[in-house]
């Protein structure tokens, strides 16, 4: 694993943890070791969700401005590539995930944060798309996940300005989750996935396959693909587990065995 992103697995849920301080600025090191997490994630059986943190201090605050200045338009071209790959394969973890916010989450680091399923945030945390100051666009999903999230006119009116989101507003317009003190964000990440921990892993799979692919697609599409994942699970050993235990018990948590 990279020296900039950690991997650890503790109860069946993993950590991507980011470690390149003061600000855990996304260079590309950091950005192929979220690559390389994230397949590690999706791999792991013994993994049944995934939050990732930035630490106690900060999340990430961005791209690293100094890599990226002198770079030339082909370079970029190349180069974008992989930082939207590193991302999709945030998103496409096969698995619940979550954010943990601290501190800053700006420019990737937000898209970062926004290439999870869930969003937990300090009190005291600051969300944003400042690229505009530096003459530029979001270029690591923004401008499709945010509006997608918020809705257009609330994305463009952060991607147009610029400008910091307080945790509160960031709650209020649904770019966050939920909202707690700094010092207990790491264990409410971890509460609002552990519920999935034991989980049928298969159908919880094919759910955020459904959701995330049908919002790309119109509604005729979308419940093709809803249909086709729902008749694929009927192939798994936890739907014969969970519909023999509610035949014979009532409703309840079944032992399923997450195959």
């Amino acid at each position: 694993m990279s020296k900039v992103v950690q991997f650890e697995v503790e109860g069946g849920i993993g950590t991507i943890r980011l470690e390149r301080p003061p600000m855990n600025a996304l260079n590309f090191d950091v950005q192929d070791g979220l690559a390389a997490a994230a397949n590690e994630a999706t791999m792991r059986k013994d993994v049944s969700a995934v939050i990732i943190y930035g630490g106690e201090k900060v999340f990430a605050a961005g791209a690293d401005v100094k890599e990226m200045q002198p770079m030339s338009y082909t370079d970029m071209v190349d180069r974008s590539a992989a930082l939207q790959a590193a991302f999709i394969a945030i998103a496409r973890i096969p698995k619940p995930t979550v954010a943990a916010i601290t501190g800053y989450a700006l420019g990737a680091g937000c898209e970062l944060a926004l290439a999870c399923d869930f969003r937990v945030a300090a009190d005291n945390a600051k969300l944003g798309q400042p690229e505009v100051s530096l003459g530029l666009i979001p270029g690591a999903g923004g401008t499709q996940r945010l509006s997608r999230l918020i809705g257009p006119a609330r994305a463009k009116d952060m991607i147009f300005t610029g400008r910091f989101v307080s945790a509160e507003e960031a709650l209020a317009i649904g770019l966050v989750d939920e909202v707690v003190p700094e010092a207990e964000v790491y264990a409410a990440a971890r509460r609002r996935v552990e519920r999935y921990v034991g989980g049928p892993a298969y159908a919880i799979r094919g759910a955020k396959e459904a959701i995330d692919r049908g919002l790309e697609v119109d509604l005729d599409t979308g419940l093709e693909i809803e249909r086709m994942q729902f008749a694929a699970i009927f192939a798994t050993r936890d739907r014969e587990i969970g519909m023999k235990h509610f035949v014979e018990h009532a409703p309840g948590k079944a032992p399923f065995e997450g195959c």
